[in-house]
């Protein structure tokens, strides 16, 4: 597939998700001229092939490729809060606080099951009990894939099971000032219904958070079109009931103010079917390039153009002590080791990450292309 035939193929989804979300259905002459195995690769790198294919599924289209991922995205949601109502009682029962994040929240939002695809479960919960919650993870037969590193720990259950505990929303290797503004997140939380120890973000704050966490994905690796249809899809459900004076306030406080009147218009614009301007147009490119996840190559781009090629390759080759004590706790005690551990993780990298290591010092040397050179903080 061409750059053209891709980004064809993107504005397609685009077309399709807004239908289903919208309740409209797609119109048939504009459904019969798309090359629906161009439409998959698309969407499925965007992670909207459930969305996708209900759209195509109310136009009368019948394909194969989209019935199963429409099979599989219901299947693994209805897995998932099969899993989550048991990990959520294990938290009750042991008496720890915790709140449901991002997908698990939005998806109750889109109009059907599974047309919210989610690639793992998110929970904050309290910090202090981590070594509890690893107990109950691995009660309910979850196998520990990483803990003790970072903000999360991550468990996976066979066959598509991810579940990340968050001890926090953001830390030292994030922007500081979303790490500060989170440090006491639980005095930004309301008490949920319904239950002993469950906690929810107001409908101001739940949106503040998600705009956050998309411009943490934005300015790194880049993030998607199902980033954009979250925005939407959000705001159609609380858009003229949210307090935007309070909004505005707080993210002036992150810095992210002018990124969250970008990134709200042209998700209006674009899942609304208003035309974009220019600004919005750019902006648009970044997300269909990124997929759903990001790319290494937009993630150097974006770290070269806040430290300079020098600075980049030097952060990446010596990190912080904040940056590597969260991957190795040890260092809490044995600081005089960071040199060791410099040494370790570039021979590690070297001996199993060399693809990705090649990437970065591949866009270390590249000149930043034009229409990349507005600051993603612009």
């Amino acid at each position: 597939m061409t750059k053209e035939e891709y980004r064809q193929s993107c504005l397609d989804v685009v077309y399709l998700a807004a239908c289903a979300v919208n309740g409209e259905t797609p119109d048939t002459d504009r459904v019969s001229g798309m090359n629906l195995a161009n439409l998959y690769e698309a969407a499925q790198r965007h992670l909207l092939g459930c969305v996708t294919a209900m759209a195509l599924e109310s136009a009368g289209v019948k394909d194969e490729a989209f019935a199963q991922a429409r099979w599989k995205a219901v299947r693994k949601s209805l897995t998932f809060d099969t899993e989550r109502a048991a990990v959520l009682d294990g938290l009750e029962e042991a008496g720890i606080w915790y709140m449901p994040l991002k997908g698990s929240v939005l998806k109750t939002l889109y109009p059907k099951i599974g047309m919210r695809q989610m690639a793992d479960s998110d929970i904050l919960f309290d910090p202090t009990r981590a070594d509890d919650v690893r107990g109950i993870m691995e009660s309910l037969g979850f196998t520990t894939e990483h803990f003790g590193t970072g903000t999360h720990d991550v468990y996976h259950k066979p066959p598509v099971l991810n579940f990340e505990m968050h001890r926090a929303l953001f830390g030292p290797s994030h922007d500081n000032r979303f790490a500060e503004y989170y440090a006491d997140v639980k005095s930004r939380l309301v008490k949920d219904e319904g239950n002993a120890f469950g906690y929810r973000f107001t409908p101001e704050d739940f949106y503040i958070y998600i705009t956050v966490h998309e411009y943490k994905h934005y300015s790194s690796g880049g993030t998607g079109l199902r980033s954009l249809l979250d925005t939407y899809v959000y705001l159609k459900k609380y858009g003229d009931t949210l307090d935007r004076a309070c909004i505005a306030g707080e993210l002036d406080k992150l810095g992210i103010a002018d990124f969250e009147a970008r990134n709200r218009s042209l998700a209006l614009h674009l899942f609304g079917g208003e035309e974009l301007t220019a600004d919005e147009e750019e902006m648009l490119g970044v997300f269909l390039e990124s997929g759903t996840f990001g790319t290494v190559p937009r993630w150097a781009e974006n770290q070269i153009r806040r430290r300079g090629r020098a600075g980049y390759l030097l952060s990446r080759t010596f990190p912080s002590y904040k940056v590597m004590v969260c991957l190795y706790p040890v260092l809490k005690s044995l600081p005089v080791l960071l040199p060791v551990f410099w040494i370790w993780r570039l021979v590690r990298a070297l001996a199993m990450k060399r693809g990705t290591v090649f990437i970065q010092l591949k866009a270390a040397f590249r000149p930043v292309r034009d229409a990349e050179k507005r600051s993603p903080e612009s």
